[in-house]
């Protein structure tokens, strides 16, 4: 059997995670990888509040908080006092912040669109559902995608 965990690292350097700056914008904002995450999220989800996103994407509290107000300070992200419970902040993107989100998810899928015409449509077919598939057994694993500090 291979080497699984060469293939995941091989997989990971390619794709190109372990950089500490994955995006930058046409217009030159420069965004880490976590930040385009937590961009995708705002952006995917409705008035999200800053517990939510952080619990998507399995990061604790005090670490996504930083992280958010690191994309406050750069106007890519709003937060605002929920009317019903004021202790609970709702974020959502700026028009910059939407900008920068659009112009991400537009670098990204180039780059998988150029990675997959690499295959034929039967082997993107093949990739697309072992992704699936391991998502999905990820999702159950008890090891698997505890917050990260």
């Amino acid at each position: 059997m291979e080497n699984m965990r060469e293939l995941f690292q091989i997989m990971t350097r390619r794709f190109g995670v372990l950089n500490k700056r994955c995006c930058t914008t046409a217009d030159g904002v420069e965004v880490s990888l976590v930040q385009s995450h937590i961009l995708h999220e705002i952006s995917r989800q409705h008035e999200p509040s800053i517990q939510q996103v952080a619990e998507t994407l399995g990061l604790e509290i005090t670490t996504f908080s930083r992280q958010v107000q690191t994309l406050v300070d750069a106007g890519l992200v709003k937060k605002t006092p929920y009317a019903n419970d004021r202790r609970i902040q709702i974020l959502s993107l700026t028009e910059q912040g939407e900008y920068t989100a659009t112009e991400i998810d537009k670098e990204i899928n180039q780059y998988l669109n150029e990675i997959f015409s690499q295959m034929t449509d039967f082997e993107k077919q093949i990739v697309v559902h072992s992704i699936k598939l391991l998502n999905d057994s990820m999702s159950k694993s008890s090891m698997c995608c505890t917050p990260l500090g």
